[in-house]
């Protein structure tokens, strides 16, 4: 007999249990800061410098004392950046470059727009407010301060931050190492004949993708055959290999889905199907030490239940601290009277006029939905809307970064 059919579980229940399960991993690495991209920082950056380190200009222009801006005044030095300026006596102006370090006794500086040279002396030609044109020291970054907390993941910005505070290497987790296969004897791998019947294997290469941009080390098992015991051989092999096993297909209850039992046998699973669309087949369990992740194999299905439960899953265990991805509410350029009864996430694009459009055909299986989107709407259970309302937009830019 089949087994009774269970309640669909809704996502954040999902998403909850499954990050329960999650344990950071253990031990750090020291990496080079320009080799540091999506790596997360295992300790807090505390910079041993001000920044900027001393007071400097902010254009190309004169240092002086706002009280002397009235009289004509003689340059007594130039000041490149990079040089160390002597002090500044009343009376006097300095030729100053943008970033050079303002002279002690100047509490100014005047743009060079805004001067005039007179037989070799300089004139200001307009307002003087003292502090203009000054960057002061520390204003940036304090001696001391935390520059980036543990459990940042490192992008271009927050590396020039690291750099900014002198930081030649930064102590990062290690990289999760992810087992990947695909199932299914009707998997052919791009560049060879196509049979009647077959079809190109377009997640292994959409998964290694995400996964290498979530700074994983990518261990691929390639294509698995619809056998028992050539999946069992493959979960070993994994679990010998990786923290973390993702596979793509075979994971329902159909006569020819073998990873069920061969989880079951090898391992331990907790079979979820959940509540959303696309993406409803979903496994998770543990095979020795290694977790065990299973994806739908429709392509937006995989695509979508990796982004919205794998990810964090990731980022978690590389002790990541923020996992969720920003929404905006933004108004939707289309209707959707007939909601699904589980929560929906639409391949939308933003349109400058209408707000979102969405993209005509949502099925599952329609790669080029996802490569024409901007990103999701994210519609709750059974949630009808009109088009001006507005509805939680999740751009592709927060969950493929």
């Amino acid at each position: 007999m089949s087994e009774p059919r269970k309640p669909l579980i809704p996502l954040d229940d999902a998403l909850a249990s499954l990050l329960a399960q999650v344990t950071p991993l253990a031990g750090t690495q020291a990496v080079a800061t320009a080799e540091a991209r999506s790596r997360v920082l295992a300790a807090d950056l505390v910079s041993p410098v001000d920044v900027p380190p001393a007071d400097n200009s902010a254009m190309d222009g004169y240092a002086l004392r706002a009280a002397d801006a009235g009289a004509l005044l003689p340059v007594t030095q130039r000041i490149p950046a990079g040089s160390v300026p002597a002090p500044l006596a009343a009376g006097e102006a300095a030729r100053i470059f943008t970033g050079a370090q303002v002279p002690a006794g100047a509490d100014t500086v005047v743009m060079q727009e805004h001067t005039e040279l007179v037989d070799g002396q300089m004139r200001v030609t307009q307002p003087v407010t003292a502090g203009a044109h000054v960057r002061r020291r520390g204003e940036d970054v304090r001696a001391g301060a935390v520059v980036l907390p543990a459990g940042t993941r490192l992008d271009a910005v927050s590396l020039g931050l690291a750099a900014t505070a002198g930081a030649a290497q930064l102590a990062v987790t290690r990289r999760p190492r992810v087992a990947v296969f695909s199932t299914g004897d009707e998997l052919v791998m791009p560049g060879e004949p196509l049979p009647p019947g077959a079809i190109y294997n377009s997640n292994r290469f959409t998964l290694r993708a995400l996964l290498e941009g979530l700074g994983c080390e990518v261990v691929d098992l390639g294509i698995v055959p619809d056998k028992l015991d050539a999946t069992r051989a493959a979960l070993r092999e994994a679990a010998a290999r990786a923290d973390v096993i993702l596979t793509s297909g075979g994971v329902s209850v159909g006569e020819e889905d073998h990873l069920r039992p061969a989880v079951q046998a090898e391992g331990r699973l907790d079979l979820w199907a959940i509540a959303i669309k696309p993406g409803k087949p979903f496994a998770y369990g543990r095979v020795g030490e290694a977790h065990f992740i299973g994806l739908p194999g429709n392509p937006v299905s995989s695509l979508v239940t990796f982004l919205v439960l794998v990810r964090p899953f990731l980022l978690k265990l590389q002790g990541a601290t923020r996992l969720a991805p920003r929404g905006y509410r933004i108004p939707a350029g289309f209707e959707w009277p007939k909601p699904d009864k589980r929560r929906e996430f639409l391949r939308v694009r933003l349109d400058e006029e209408s707000g979102l459009a969405l993209f005509g055909n949502q099925s599952s299986g329609v790669l080029t939905s996802a490569f024409w989107a901007d990103g999701l709407v994210d519609n709750p259970a059974g949630q009808a809307f009109k088009a001006g309302d507005a509805v939680r937009f999740i751009p592709f830019s927060e969950l493929l970064a």
